[in-house]
């Protein structure tokens, strides 16, 4: 019964195009909410009983320890519902009432085969496509979890391949989108396959574009400086706050100011931002970019201010308000800090 219950939650999430599921526990149940669009909506409430067993039953899936309840877990699978592949990513939480809370990321692999971004300032989209047609060098992107920054690169890599042959390797944690014409490698911590291994790896392979899913460390930094300096165009992204972050963070991982001079082309800052007008533009988000690139991106490199003036995300959130894109309470809430 719970085996039928877990896959009809997947199935809503996925017709309701949830990107996460929240199960939550209380003293007397467990609530369910979806996030769907950046937003996070209740959905049901059910049972202790009923939340335990389900919270089991996907550990299990996941060749999780079913047993262990109060160290923090993660784990992962793949299901198939009405012959679509969906990748479910786990985390687990134990609360002090020693109550699993469980929540799962979703990841549908197939349904984003035909993604295009969109974008309230499409000049960006031009911007962008000007940095991938580089023969080398590292592009970055940054941006909260779910603010698209893989739909972005994938369009951008995809528009590549249709113009010429190349070979595209990319890296995650997992795959979330499919695309046969690239070469695409997941990393498995457990196994020993690391970002690192991965790149070097690639790096044989003579490609002329490698997607590295996340720098998360030292040496994948390292590697994909490495890289960028040996004639490859590197694409990855990386946690910041914003554009400038970028580079303190790649400082924070031991990358010098002269590699950075060496190989950064360009830092790209995303986030989703709900329309404030979804019933004309058929669509609920969009995408707002700061792109630090040329002359600015130089400027922030040498430290030299007056050439650093640029569109920072804030500027780009001004703008899409005065247009009436987003109204204020979303411009309020995007507005970094």
């Amino acid at each position: 019964m719970i085996e039928g219950d877990a896959k009809k939650l997947i199935q809503v999430a996925i017709d309701e195009s949830v990107s996460d599921i929240h199960i939550l526990p209380t003293k007397e149940k467990y609530v369910i909410h979806f996030r769907a669009n950046g937003r996070l909506m209740l959905f049901e409430e059910k049972s202790l009983e009923w939340g335990k067993r389900l919270i089991s039953h996907f550990k299990y899936l996941a060749n999780m320890d079913v047993g262990e309840k109060r160290r923090p877990q993660s784990g992962s699978t793949a299901i198939e519902l009405d012959a679509e592949s969906v990748e479910l990513r786990f985390s687990t939480i134990t609360n002090v009432l020693l109550l699993e809370s469980m929540v799962i990321r979703v990841l549908q692999t197939q349904k984003f085969d035909h993604d295009q971004v969109v974008t309230y300032f499409p000049q960006d989209i031009d911007e962008l496509r000007k940095l991938t047609k580089r023969k080398s060098g590292l592009i970055l992107f940054s941006g909260p979890v779910g603010s698209g920054k893989t739909t972005t690169i994938y369009q951008l890599l995809r528009e590549l391949i249709q113009h010429e042959a190349l070979q595209i390797i990319t890296m995650e944690d997992p795959v979330e989108i499919f695309e046969e014409r690239f070469l695409q490698t997941e990393v498995n911590e457990k196994a020993g396959i690391t970002y690192d291994l991965l790149i070097k790896s690639s790096l044989r392979h003579h490609p002329d574009v490698l997607m590295i899913g996340e720098i998360r460390d030292q040496e994948t930094a390292r590697m994909s400086i490495r890289g960028a300096l040996t004639g490859h165009l590197m694409i990855a992204t990386i946690h910041a706050k914003n554009a400038r972050g970028v580079i303190a963070r790649l400082q924070e991982l031991s990358i010098s100011d002269e590699q950075l001079r060496q190989t950064l082309i360009g830092v790209i800052s995303q986030r989703l931002v709900p329309s404030a007008i979804q019933k004309e533009t058929h669509y609920s988000r969009a995408a707002i970019f700061e792109i630090l690139a040329k002359e600015a991106l130089n400027g922030v490199l040498h430290n030299n201010h007056t050439l650093s003036q640029y569109d920072t995300l804030n500027n780009k959130l001004r703008k899409a308000w005065a247009y009436g894109y987003i109204d204020e309470a979303t411009y309020t809430k995007f507005e970094i800090i």
